[in-house]
């Protein structure tokens, strides 16, 4: 082909390149693929023409758009758990620590009330899994539960369990906040009722060592989902100066990244309780150090490190 022809023939589409911004990724990257062929098409038959020049400066440019895009998708990652994410959770740690305390305080009254009725239990669990437990641990296996299922299969079934658990947590929000208490009341009285029940069988500790490796992360998922839930329902109940409407975007908005900063967490619990918890009988030096880490974890990503990040932040906007 000649050059003539060549250039006849794709000048509309290389200034449209050039002068008419991508709309999307994919786009531009089937703008520099076709570039690219062209580029080729150029360098093999017009070595040290204006054309092909034209065209590896055109090229280098949809290059460099895509490099940025990708960079500042990149840190956009980042930034979302590095610094996006803790200031979100320090600018609602009233509504998780109202969470924290309801869920325990229920827990608490839940334990409270199985030491004084002993039918209490069942009432909580279900005849059947408490039978169930009991015959576990007449076998000398009392966490035999954890063990009754492939570690895939329950590794899987119990992330999407807790994914689904915490959604409902934080969705039930939506009704005025009732609806995330209500929950944290129904899950905080199921582990007070749980844990008593070992306990009254003197495996309180060994209880402690197994079902908490993966409950750290597990029931902290919920509290947070809780505060989450609050989150919601206060941008109803609270909008401030804002219109409710407005208000409770940014309620959702916000809850919502809580929700997706507990994904890992979900992940790491469903791989805890699946592969690890069945092992009932580790050292128990293993078992203490899989629970600091998971509680220093919590403690530290969701509590300590979002008011450093506050008050490094409130510093910086000071000197400036």
């Amino acid at each position: 082909m000649r050059e003539g022809l060549f250039l006849k023939k794709n000048i509309d589409k290389w200034k449209q390149y050039q002068y008419e911004a991508a709309s999307n990724p994919d786009e531009m990257a089937q703008q520099f693929t076709e570039l690219v062929n062209d580029l080729g098409y150029a360098k093999t038959f017009y070595p040290h023409s204006k054309v092909t020049q034209y065209l590896n400066g055109l090229a280098s440019k949809i290059y460099l758009g895509i490099y940025k895009n990708k960079r500042e998708e990149t840190s956009r990652f980042v930034r979302f758990w590095k610094t996006e994410l803790p200031l979100t959770v320090r600018k609602y740690h009233r509504e998780l620590l109202y969470s924290f305390l309801i869920f325990t305080a229920l827990a608490v009254m839940a334990a409270f009330s199985a030491a004084h009725d002993e039918t209490f239990v069942r009432g909580v669990l279900g005849d059947r899994y408490v039978e169930m437990t009991e015959d576990n641990i007449a076998k000398g296996d009392p966490f035999g539960v954890y063990k009754d299922e492939n570690k895939i299969a329950m590794f899987l079934r119990i992330a999407l369990n807790n994914i689904q658990v915490s959604l409902l947590v934080f969705v039930a929000g939506i009704f005025v906040s009732i609806g995330s208490a209500w929950f944290l009341f129904k899950n905080g009285i199921m582990l007070g009722a749980f844990q008593y029940m070992f306990f009254a069988k003197g495996l309180g500790w060994p209880s402690v060592l197994v079902i908490w490796v993966h409950g750290t992360l597990e029931i902290s998922a919920i509290i947070i989902a809780g505060g989450a839930g609050f989150i919601l329902g206060n941008s109803i109940l609270f909008p401030g100066t804002r219109k409710r409407i407005d208000s409770l975007k940014r309620g959702a908005k916000d809850g919502l990244k809580l929700m997706i900063g507990l994904v890992p967490v979900f992940i790491v619990a469903a791989f805890l309780e699946g592969y690890v918890t069945r092992y009932s009988a580790m050292p128990q030096w293993l078992s203490i150090s899989i629970l600091a880490l998971s509680f220093n974890f919590i403690l530290w990503y969701f509590v300590l490190y979002p008011i450093r990040l506050e008050k490094k932040n409130r510093h910086i906007k000071s000197l400036s």
